[in-house]
């Protein structure tokens, strides 16, 4: 686990998309995956119900009584609790204003013609602000053309998938940081799995001087 102040938000990069993010008044995490134990959460997003990103061990270790989750409706029916948001739609939990958007595949595939994260699934990429910095968490995807709106939400950080299995790769994730326009982004989505590679470096490089990207390890 590494952390690190940004923007005065605290930001812990637990592995693969798992992030905790601690503001002032609220402690939020993203996709919870192979996590025992840590500080309690008061608000849980999912973007979708794969073990992954939806390991349901993980998620009751950071859960307690008073632990909002906010996730797809597929993640929600299978954690069997939660809010379910969909993309387009926006709710407020914990102080937190969220708001979902598409995350899907147009180039990587299961088998022909069925990519590993259908737009039909409706899983989710957010947008919430924390102590008024606005994240964008893009969740499982390629660049796709509604990250083309994100321009329009002022995004400072932005946490982009870089391995090219299952979600877009270095250059792609340049095309997303071309689009959204994030004065921070930090990547994610590598290094957890062993089929999920990834080059930091080498995506700080393609960046430039397009955004300020922080690798946390």
């Amino acid at each position: 686990m590494f952390n690190m102040k940004i923007k005065g938000l605290e930001i812990e990069r637990i592995g693969h998309d798992t992030f905790k993010i601690k503001g002032k008044n609220v402690v939020v995490y993203t996709d919870p995956y192979l996590i025992k134990k840590g500080e309690p959460a008061d608000l849980i997003l999912i973007s979708h119900e794969h073990k992954d990103h939806c390991d349901t061990a993980a998620v009751e270790a950071l859960s307690n009584e008073k632990t909002d989750i906010v996730a797809s409706g597929l993640a929600v029916k299978l954690l069997g609790k939660g809010k379910a948001l969909a993309p387009g739609q926006h709710i407020t939990a914990k102080g937190v204003e969220i708001k979902g958007f598409p995350a899907y595949n147009v180039k990587r595939f299961r088998s022909p013609g069925v990519p590993f994260h259908p737009p039909e699934s409706k899983m989710l990429s957010f947008v919430f602000t924390v102590d008024g910095i606005k994240i964008y968490f893009a969740g499982d995807t390629d660049f796709i053309p509604p990250m083309k709106e994100l321009a329009k939400e002022k995004i400072d950080i932005a946490l982009l998938p870089i391995s090219d299995v299952y979600v877009m790769n270095e250059e792609e994730a340049l095309e997303a940081v071309k689009a959204i326009k994030p004065k921070i982004v930090i990547p994610m989505h590598y290094g957890s799995l062993p089929q999920v590679k990834g080059n930091p470096e080498k995506f700080k490089q393609l960046v430039g001087s397009n955004a300020e990207v922080v690798i946390i390890e």
